[in-house]
């Protein structure tokens, strides 16, 4: 985790950027664009002519829950940001405080690392609608922020009727769902979802999309639904559910052989780069890489912590919003493009007054190309 530099509290992005302006769509955010130590300015509506035919984009399917509900312990209200269902049954929940702007905070004795006095097994949360859930134990290790809960009833139908998206402080008002949902989002049958927006595919548009697709450009869906975040205390993810299918595994494939010269399967070919939308697809893919780098069809829970240390195996670069010093999201992106790549990219975003969060700006980082190829702003050389 990184002390080295402190984003400005003007630089939050406190709205979608298409409620900026007249006209604006959500491809208007800012694009910043590093490869190596070289960075590059651009508007993210570029992105087609930064990225080149046979390139393939890892993009994230879940779809974006209503995952936050009110509640009351006794006569204390409570905010419950449900976080992730386990394979029993059971949701891991945070319980927060409202202050009173709309907001939360942490609950008294239900921060990461302290032993609290509420927050114990047996507590009982009414939901607004007459929804119940029973406190159990912690979700791992690292303290009382996270509990298991069973519930009493479909948790997905409160959060269908109850429910509103997880919002913070930075933020200037409540949304929409659909403002936080990406045009990537798919639900699946069993209404499974992320706590949070996979935010880094928010600003592509229909029509951006196409056009890519017209450059050459590939996708690949993979799924992951991620848990709630440690707004306040920074902690590594938690194990999260994801999906890797078959189809996207012989494109990551075939798009990797065709690079290194081997014989592709059947798919794209030609030396293109894999690049993935949002540390949620990193996740993702690498959890499905072997040792050798080959991706194959993979569902189930993920663990997998990516750091400079263990390094990436299938991504060559990643497209992602700009995260918080303490973050544990910037020893990904050191693994991805070097501890002094990310220290230069971070200095031109504050330099350049980027937007931060999950309606702010975008860093792509592609890999260091040789004198020969084109340039991180798709020039040649």
């Amino acid at each position: 985790m990184r002390t080295g530099f402190r984003v400005p509290e003007g630089l939050s992005a406190r709205v979608p950027v298409e409620q900026r302006g007249p006209g604006l769509d959500r491809d208007a955010v800012r694009l910043l664009v590093s490869c190596g130590t070289r960075v590059t300015h651009h508007a993210f509506s570029e992105l087609p002519r930064l990225l080149r035919a046979g390139d393939l984009l890892v993009v994230n399917t879940s779809p974006t829950l209503a995952a936050a509900v009110d509640g009351r312990i006794g006569h204390a209200r409570v905010v419950v940001h449900f976080s992730t269902r386990g394979d029993d049954g059971r949701w891991a929940v945070e319980l927060r405080e409202p202050d009173g702007r709309g907001t939360t905070h942490p609950r008294a004795g239900t921060r990461a690392g302290t032993e609290g006095i509420e927050g114990i097994e047996g507590t009982e949360v009414v939901l607004q609608g007459a929804g119940r859930l029973v406190l159990e134990e912690p979700l791992g290790p690292r303290g009382q922020r996270l509990r298991w809960a069973r519930a009493a009833g479909d948790v997905l139908e409160v959060l269908r009727a109850h429910g509103r998206p997880i919002r913070y402080s930075y933020t200037e008002r409540d949304q929409p769902l659909s403002a936080y949902q990406s045009v990537f989002a798919l639900p699946p049958p069993d209404g499974a979802g992320s706590a949070e927006m996979p935010s880094a595919a928010r600003p592509f548009t229909a029509r951006l999309v196409a056009e890519l697709v017209s450059r050459g450009v590939w996708f690949a869906p993979v799924t992951l639904h991620t848990g709630v975040a440690s707004a306040q205390a920074h902690e590594p993810p938690y194990p999260e559910r994801f999906v890797v299918p078959e189809a996207s595994a012989r494109l990551i494939n075939a798009v990797k052989a065709g690079r290194t010269g081997r014989a592709a399967p059947a798919g794209p070919s030609g030396g293109g780069r894999v690049v993935a939308v949002g540390t949620t697809a990193v996740r993702a893919v690498e959890s499905a890489a072997g040792p050798d780098g080959v991706v194959r069809a993979a569902e189930g829970w993920t663990d997998l912590v990516v750091t400079p240390q263990r390094g990436v195996r299938v991504v060559d670069g990643l497209l992602t919003g700009l995260h918080e010093p303490e973050a544990s999201h910037l020893l990904m992106l050191e693994a991805v493009a070097g501890r002094a790549g990310v220290d230069r990219a971070y200095e031109e975003a504050l330099r350049g007054l980027y937007l931060w969060h999950e309606f702010g700006d975008v860093h792509l980082i592609l890999p260091e190309e040789s004198p020969h190829t084109e340039r991180c702003d798709g020039n040649s050389w």
